[in-house]
C-alpha cells in the first residue's frame, strides 16, 4: 500500500500516470510537435532561461569593457594634448599638423608622430627643431641634391649657343661657358651681357624645353615631377618671388640683415652658405642683388640660371 501511494503521488507530481494508457500516448505523440518536450517538462526548463536574463551576455560584457577603454583612452588623450599645448606650444602646432595629415588617419597612429620625427627629422620636421649639427649636415644633403642637375643646366647652354642669332652673343656665351667649365667665378658683367639670349629664343622662360625646367626645378629644389605647364608656371612664381624680395632686400641694405639671415638668403639662392665666412656670403648677396635689381620682368629666364652661373664656382663652396 505504501508503495502503491508513492507512485500515484508521482504521477500527480507530473500530471500523468506511471504507466499511460492508449489516451494518454497518444495525446502526448500528438502534443510532441508543439510542446517540444513530453510529461509537460518544458515549465520545468523554462525557469533557468528566464532567470539567465537577470545577468549580462558575454557579448555585453565585452561592448561593456570597451566603451570603458575608449573612454578612458579619450580622457588620456585630452590631458596629453593640454601638456603639450601648454608647456611645448610651438611644437604642439606642427603636432597638430601631423594630426590631420595622413598619418592620424588609422587609429591610435597619432602617438607614432614622435617616433616618425625621430626617425625622420630631416623630412618631417621644419629647420627651426633641427640641431646645429642637423642644419649643417641636412643642408649639405639638400645642396648635393640639386648640384647634380648643374652639369645638366650648363650642357643645355652649350647645346643652345648655335641658335643664338647674334654672333657677339654667341661669342659671350661661349665665352661664359667656358670660364665656368675651368672653374672660374664669373664677373657680374659677364652675366648681364647675355640678358636678350634669356628674354626670347632660345632660352626664355616659355622658350624653355621639358627636361631644362626639370633640372632648374631641382636646382631650386623643387620637385620636377610634375606636367611641363605646371613646371613652367612654378618657376615663374618662384623667380618673380625672389626677384621681388632682391628688390626690397637692396631697399633695406644687407647690412640690416643678420649672419643667419645672410646665410639662409644666400643658400634660398644656390649658394651653398653653410660652409663659407659671412662676409664672403655678403659679397656673394651684394652680385646677386646687383643682377637681379638690373633685369627685367622679361629676363628672369637670367635670374633662375644665375642660380647655377654664380654660386657653381664661389670661393669656398663646396662643390
Amino acid at each position: 500500500m505504501a508503495l502503491s501511494r508513492v507512485c500515484w503521488a508521482r504521477a500527480g507530481l507530473w500530471g500523468s500516470a506511471v504507466t499511460p494508457g492508449p489516451y494518454v500516448t497518444r495525446k502526448l505523440q500528438l502534443a510532441r510537435p508543439r510542446a517540444g518536450l513530453a510529461w509537460g517538462a518544458p515549465r520545468l526548463f523554462d525557469l533557468p532561461c528566464r532567470s539567465s536574463n537577470l545577468h549580462l551576455s558575454p557579448k555585453a560584457d565585452v561592448k561593456s569593457l570597451i566603451s570603458y577603454v575608449v573612454t578612458k583612452t579619450k580622457v588620456i588623450n585630452g590631458k596629453y594634448h593640454r601638456f603639450l599645448g601648454r608647456h611645448f606650444p610651438r611644437f604642439y602646432v606642427l603636432y597638430t599638423i601631423f594630426m590631420k595629415g595622413i598619418i592620424s588617419i588609422p587609429p591610435f597612429a597619432n602617438y607614432l608622430v614622435f617616433l616618425l620625427m625621430y626617425l625622420f627629422p630631416r623630412q618631417l620636421l621644419i629647420q627651426h627643431f633641427w640641431t646645429p649639427k642637423q642644419q649643417i649636415d641636412f643642408l649639405d644633403i639638400y645642396h648635393a641634391l640639386r648640384k647634380q642637375s648643374h652639369p645638366e643646366i650648363l650642357g643645355y647652354l652649350e647645346r643652345v649657343i648655335p641658335l643664338v642669332s647674334d654672333a657677339g652673343l654667341r661669342w659671350h656665351m661661349t665665352e661664359l661657358c667656358t670660364k665656368i667649365q675651368h672653374g672660374t667665378h664669373p664677373a657680374i658683367h659677364d652675366i648681364l651681357a647675355l640678358r636678350e639670349c634669356f628674354s626670347n629664343h632660345p632660352l626664355g622662360m616659355n622658350q624653355l624645353h621639358a627636361l631644362q625646367m626639370k633640372a632648374l626645378s631641382r636646382a631650386m629644389l623643387l620637385t620636377p615631377y610634375l606636367p611641363s605647364f605646371l613646371l613652367r608656371h612654378r618657376l615663374k612664381t618662384h623667380t618673380t618671388v625672389i626677384h621681388q624680395l632682391d628688390k626690397a632686400l637692396a631697399k633695406l641694405g644687407i647690412g640690416h640683415l643678420t649672419p643667419q639671415e645672410v646665410k639662409s638668403a644666400c643658400y634660398l639662392r644656390g649658394l651653398n652658405s653653410t660652409h663659407i665666412a659671412e662676409e664672403r656670403c655678403r659679397t656673394w648677396l651684394g652680385e646677386w642683388l646687383q643682377i637681379s635689381c638690373s633685369l627685367k620682368e622679361a629676363e628672369l629666364s637670367l635670374l633662375l640660371h644665375n642660380v647655377v652661373l654664380l654660386s657653381i664656382n664661389y670661393t669656398g663652396s663646396r662643390r
